[in-house]
């Protein structure tokens, strides 16, 4: 059944192809696939074929092509069976279309089809050439991520402009390698763009270590997020902390309130239509003012208790120190211009990158200031369209905490706004990437909104089926083997790339490794030594709520601290 060709002949003359080989026929043939029969001794002898492609061929994720008048059918296997009579049946999709080359080889791939193969036509195997022509950007702007399986060298490539456009999501279990794949990916994107606008929000403190070079690193030690940026949702549910109809009438107590807070500013006189969602600084004390001067006119008791639960927590908020990173007097200037520079990196100043990292935030807030940075990124490129476009990616870790299914939380000020990115924020330049390891949980359509779709190994079958959903037609074959995934390989199908492909990604070098790798427990639980002043700085950072090192710091006995309590205090003494 099988024909070994021969070399240089022609197509047009009847002639066979150099190195081409045909491994079966078409059986039969439906809209989006065929069903083909494979010669399964002439796949037993290509396993020894020094061409790694050959040496796969019929494998379940490999390719195979079909001729089709001038043109190369392209069919990625999904799945294998045999018959009774020794052949292999396979069940093809059919993802695109390619010109042929004198050789016979692959040239100028393009996906979709505009005809259909027919039963009894020739079905041939893909070598390397084909495989390089088939996953290759050719002009396009491209990243290389990793090499294409089967091969040990073929580069996988995504292109930029289609993924970037259209959103993309990484996505896989905890411990698949997800977020050195995305660190990864961003180091290669700012290598081709240097100058681009990224940022990067960074839940548990990962990837500051990544970026330490070519990034601008934030935490609550120098994040410094002005108060009065936050629109009135966002005011609400870090001020209200009230339910139902109470909520309601402490919404408008606070409405009433902070815009006379802003109406006091130096610069509100410029703003003659300023609203409550204006971001026109105002000082937290012309809202205390506000509060107690509104209380003071009131008779009921119930309705002076809504004010004073807003003043209470308005001042817990200013006590606490955890909070000062975003709440303290020295944010009330007018800092926008600096604040939006900085982490919009306009300039960039050769770290065309921002990571701020959320894991010192309180957690009752840090939804709100993951809503804040993002809203601060759709409103600035909604109100720049008629300046010069700088595209802006804003990368979500944790998506699934941020952008919830509507089972698991609904109406949050931070998920209105990343939805609001996910359906109109190409139109303006934003580019959204959703890092989760629960697909299952985001919002519904979430996913669908994501052009491009990096899938790792998945292990519950909930995000396995979600992901299968959300995935185009041509990649859904390859989601069988993402349970079988390795460690840092991955399943990309969509607009960034030519072909859904499953690739090995690159291992970056370990200065540009996100701070994400599990411990050796072996390795760490054979040391000691060191714990004593270990203890004192994780102590010291813990009452600090800061990362900053520890600074002339006395350490007191025990013995001489319990002296000091009990001792009497001297007459005239403090």
């Amino acid at each position: 059944m099988a024909v070994h060709v021969g070399a240089n002949a022609d197509w047009k003359t009847g002639g066979f192809v150099q190195q081409a080989l045909v491994i079966g026929r078409v059986s039969d043939v439906a809209s989006g696939g065929a069903v083909v029969r494979l010669d399964a001794a002439v796949l037993e002898r290509l396993r020894s074929d020094t061409d790694s492609a050959l040496a796969l061929a019929g494998a379940v994720g490999g390719q195979v092509k079909i001729r089709s008048g001038a043109t190369w059918l392209l069919g990625t296997i999904q799945a294998t069976r045999s018959d009774a009579g020794g052949e292999v049946l396979a069940e093809i999709d059919l993802i695109g279309e390619s010109k042929a080359a004198a050789d016979g080889t692959l040239v100028d791939f393009r996906r979709g089809i505009t005809g259909y193969p027919r039963s009894g036509d020739a079905v041939w195997a893909v070598g390397h050439d084909d495989l390089a022509a088939l996953f290759g950007a050719s002009n396009q702007p491209h990243i290389d991520v990793g090499t294409v399986y089967p091969t040990p060298d073929i580069r996988a490539t995504l292109l930029i402009d289609q993924m970037l456009g259209k959103h993309f999501a990484v996505v896989g279990s905890t411990g698949s390698g997800k977020s050195t794949a995305t660190a990864l990916i961003l180091h290669r994107i700012i290598e081709m763009a240097p100058h681009g606008h990224i940022l990067v929000l960074d839940p548990h403190g990962e990837y500051a270590s990544a970026f330490a070079s070519n990034g601008s690193n934030f935490s609550v030690d120098n994040l410094d997020l002005p108060y009065w940026l936050m629109n009135f949702e966002e005011h609400c549910e870090v001020f209200i902390t009230s339910d139902g109809v109470e909520r309601e009438l402490d919404k408008a107590i606070l409405a009433r309130s902070l815009i006379e807070a802003r109406a006091k500013s130096m610069i509100a006189d410029r703003f003659p239509s300023m609203t409550v969602d204006s971001p026109v600084p105002y000082m937290l004390g012309d809202l205390l003012g506000a509060l107690i001067g509104h209380m003071g006119k009131l008779e009921h008791g119930s309705e002076v208790a809504r004010y004073v639960r807003l003043k209470n927590r308005i001042e817990e908020i200013l006590r606490d120190s955890r909070y000062s990173f975003m709440f303290k007097r020295e944010l009330s200037s007018d800092s926008m211009k600096g604040f939006l520079g900085r982490i919009l990196r306009m300039p960039g100043d050769g770290k065309p990158i921002s990571v701020v990292d959320l894991s010192g935030v309180p957690t009752d807030i840090v939804a709100v200031v993951v809503a804040l940075l993002s809203r601060i990124v759709a409103d600035y490129a909604m109100w720049a369209r008629s300046e010069r476009q700088r595209p802006i990616l804003l990368v979500c870790e944790e998506a699934h905490r941020y952008l919830p299914s509507e089972r698991v939380a609904t109406g949050s000020a931070v998920r209105k706004v990343l939805e609001r990115i996910a359906k109109e924020g190409r139109k303006y330049g934003v580019s959204l990437a959703l890092i989760t390891q629960r697909p299952s949980d985001l919002a519904e359509g979430a996913l669908s909104q994501c052009g491009t779709i990096i899938a790792m190994r998945l292990n519950n079958e909930r995000d396995q089926s979600c992901v299968r959903n959300a995935m185009p037609e041509g990649g859904r074959g390859f989601l069988d083997s993402i349970p079988a995934l390795r460690r840092g390989e991955c399943l990309i199908c969509g607009e960034g790339v030519t072909v859904p492909m499953r690739v090995l990604i690159d291992a970056p070098e370990a200065h540009k490794r996100p701070h994400s790798g599990d411990p050796s427990f072996a390795a760490l639980w054979s040391q000691a030594g060191g714990e004593d002043a270990m203890l004192d700085r994780v102590i010291y950072r813990w009452r600090t709520q800061s990362e900053r090192p520890q600074e002339n710091v006395v350490v007191v006995a025990p013995e001489t601290f319990s002296r000091l309590l009990l001792r009497p205090v001297a007459s005239g003494e403090d």
